[in-house]
């Protein structure tokens, strides 16, 4: 099934990955049957955030409890590869859960797009929603 994105999703996930240049961004991509309605940034928490990523426990726990009141569903992450390409490193795939989730991987002003499959990363396919 093709996750569902909005430009402003996309637009918002190129920017925070130019803010945050030349450390990697990363955040939380949330929403409901398959449409990511918000990117949401978190810190970096990482000792070496310029080669490395690690979403704040604190955003993601906080999101989990959303979630469970009735809000937005925690769909994926997203980070950027500021010096990188936008596609799963070494590092991203040993880290790999295979939990099924979506991984926007942001780079050179692209993004791509990934499910955290239980064989390794997958080529998610998008398509642009409105809105």
């Amino acid at each position: 099934m093709d996750l569902m994105v909005t430009s402003g999703t996309i637009a918002t996930l190129i920017a925070e990955a130019q803010r945050a240049h030349p450390r990697e961004c990363c955040g939380l991509l949330l929403g409901q049957a398959g449409r990511v309605a918000l990117a949401q940034p978190a810190a970096n928490v990482h000792p070496y955030p310029l080669r490395h990523f690690e979403i704040d426990p604190q955003a993601l726990i906080a999101a989990h409890r959303a979630a469970r009141a009735g809000g937005l569903e925690l769909l994926g992450y997203y980070h950027s590869h500021p010096n990188g390409l936008a596609r799963p490193s070494q590092t991203d795939a040993a880290q790999a859960s295979g939990d099924g989730r979506a991984w926007a991987i942001v780079a050179a002003g692209e993004v791509s797009w990934w499910r955290d499959a239980p064989n390794g990363f997958e080529p998610l396919p998008t398509r642009l929603a409105d809105g």
